[in-house]
């Protein structure tokens, strides 16, 4: 009889004190979100600086990729991956310098909101 391993479940860990994690929704096509991510870029520092003055740390939820040119969500696979990693207890910011909405966040955002 063969044997099956089950899959290694881990919780994310609890936020840290005064400590936000921020998402940003992107586009189905590289080419928009290379072409954006500058603005993006510059509007995520705005709001890192802000929320430093108020004693508030804010670290990205995923990271700028490299070999894709930008730091978006592209696509709602991944923002359900990386709504995974966040903890329920996690002040959230979605924070948006190009696009008006975006789906690839909000089934990420809809499951957070009920892991709690």
């Amino acid at each position: 009889m063969a044997t099956y391993s089950l899959p290694q479940v881990t919780e994310p860990a609890p936020p840290e004190p005064n400590t936000a994690v921020l998402v940003a929704s992107g586009d189905l096509r590289l080419s928009a979100n290379q072409m954006c991510w500058p603005a993006q870029e510059d509007m995520e520092k705005r709001v890192i600086a802000a929320f430093a003055k108020e004693g508030i740390t804010v670290r990205r939820a995923h990271p700028y990729d490299p070999e894709l040119k930008h730091g978006f969500i592209w696509n709602q696979r991944m923002g359900m991956d990386v709504f995974q990693t966040i903890h329920p207890d996690t002040p959230v910011i979605v924070a948006e310098a190009v696009w008006q909405y975006s789906h690839h966040v909000l089934a990420g955002c809809v499951t957070i909101v009920g892991r709690s």
